[in-house]
C-alpha cells in the first residue's frame, strides 16, 4: 500500500526505510532545502546518517502531494509539531487514516496526542504507533517489537498486519490512553535514570527508579482512564526499560548531562534534537497535581530542570520522604 510519512527526523526516516522494502513510501519534510539534500544524497545525513534510501522511497516538501494517493499516513513529527501537521492534513482535505508516533503531553495544554487529534480533526480512523524502539536500530534492521493502539481494534489489527516486517513485529491494542501515557512519562523517568547513572549511584538505585517509575506511570495512567495491564506491556514497561537504560536515549543523555552540572540550555543545544521528556515533565507534573496523583520522581526531575536543587540534593530529598505502603 502507498504510505506517506510526515516528518523527516530520525524516527520518520527510520520508519520510511523500514516500510519501503515492501511498500512505496513518500517521506515529507517541510524544509525544501532538506528535501533537496535527501533527494541528492539518498540518505538523511543530518538525523540518520549512514542508512541509504531504498529505490521505493521518494521525498517531497508538498504535503498534499505526499498524501494525495496514500492509503496510510504516518505522522512522525515531534509532539510540538503534531498540531501543525494535523492542520496541514485538514487544509489539504486528506481523509486518509493515519498513525502518530510522537510521545508526550502538549506544551501549554497538557493534552495527550489523541486529544490534540480530536481538537484539530475530530473523530477519525487513527491510532498511535508506540513501544520500545530506537530509530538507529530499526534502520539497521535489528529486531524491533512495537504496538499500535486505536479505539478501532480492527484498524489496529489491519495496520499491524500490513506494516509488519520480518524484523519488525507489531501488536495491536485498543487502550490509546494507556499507550500514550506510557510513552510520555517514560521519557521523564529516563532523565531521572540518567541523573542516577551520571552520579554513579549504582544498580540498586537504577532498579528502584525503574520500579517506582513504573508505579508512577501506572498511577497517573489509571487516573486518566488507562488500563493497568497496558503499563506492563510494550508501551509501558518495555518502553520504560529501553529509554532508561539504552545509550541511544536522548532523554537519558539529558539526565547524564544534568548530573555533570551542565545547564539545561546548554544540554538542549548540544543534543541538537528534541528530548521529549523535558517539556513533558512539567506538563505531567501539572496534570498529575490537578488529578491529585503523587509523582515524586517526576517532581524531582522538574526541580532539576528548573535548576532549583542540585542532583545530589534532589536524591537526598527523594530518599528522605515519609514512609508509605509500597502500593500506595
Amino acid at each position: 500500500m502507498q504510505i506517506a510519512v510526515l516528518g523527516a527526523g530520525a524516527w520518520g526516516t527510520a520508519l520510511a526505510i523500514a516500510f519501503a522494502d515492501a511498500h512505496p513510501v513518500i517521506l515529507w519534510a517541510r524544509d525544501s532545502d532538506q528535501v533537496r539534500r535527501l533527494q541528492t544524497e539518498r540518505e538523511n545525513s543530518r538525523y540518520l546518517p549512514g542508512h541509504r534510501f531504498p529505490p521505493t522511497l521518494s521525498t517531497t516538501a508538498d504535503v498534499a502531494a505526499a498524501t494525495r494517493n496514500a492509503d496510510l499516513v504516518l505522522i512522525a513529527a515531534p509532539l510540538a509539531g503534531l498540531r501543525t501537521t494535523l492542520q496541514h492534513l485538514r487544509d489539504c482535505g486528506s481523509e486518509t487514516p493515519f498513525l502518530w508516533v510522537c510521545k508526550g503531553l502538549e506544551r501549554g495544554t497538557g493534552l495527550l496526542p489523541h486529544q490534540v487529534v480530536q481538537e484539530v480533526l475530530g473523530e477519525r480512523l487513527c491510532g498511535a504507533l508506540t513501544g520500545p524502539s530506537f530509530a538507529e536500530e530499526l534502520a539497521r534492521g535489528l529486531p524491533t517489537v512495537v504496538t499500535i493502539a486505536s479505539t478501532d481494534a480492527d484498524f489496529a489489527l489491519f495496520c499491524a498486519g500490513h506494516l509488519r516486517r520480518p524484523r519488525l513485529r507489531i501488536y495491536a491494542g485498543d487502550d490509546v490512553i494507556g499507550a500514550e501515557v506510557g510513552g510520555a512519562v517514560k521519557n521523564v523517568l529516563a532523565i531521572a535514570t540518567g541523573v542516577c547513572d551520571g552520579l554513579g549511584l549504582g544498580m540498586n538505585a537504577r532498579a528502584a527508579l525503574l520500579t517506582r517509575g513504573l508505579h508512577e506511570i501506572t498511577r497517573f495512567g489509571r487516573a486518566l482512564g488507562g488500563r493497568p495491564e497496558t503499563f506492563m506491556g510494550l508501551s509501558g514497561m518495555g518502553d520504560l526499560i529501553l529509554t532508561c537504560t539504552g545509550d541511544l536515549s536522548r532523554n537519558r543523555r539529558v539526565g547524564l548531562m544534568l548530573a555533570a552540572g551542565k545547564p539545561l540550555d546548554q544540554i538542549t543545544e548540544q543534543l541538537g534534537q528534541v528530548a521529549e521528556g523535558v517539556p513533558a515533565a512539567r506538563e505531567v507534573q501539572r496534570r498529575a497535581a490537578a488529578l491529585g496523583v503523587r509523582m515524586p520522581i517526576t517532581d524531582w526531575v522538574c526541580t532539576l530542570l528548573d535548576g532549583s536543587v542540585s542532583p545530589i540534593e534532589g536524591v537526598a530529598a527523594l530518599m528522605e520522604r515519609d514512609i508509605v505502603f509500597e502500593d500506595a
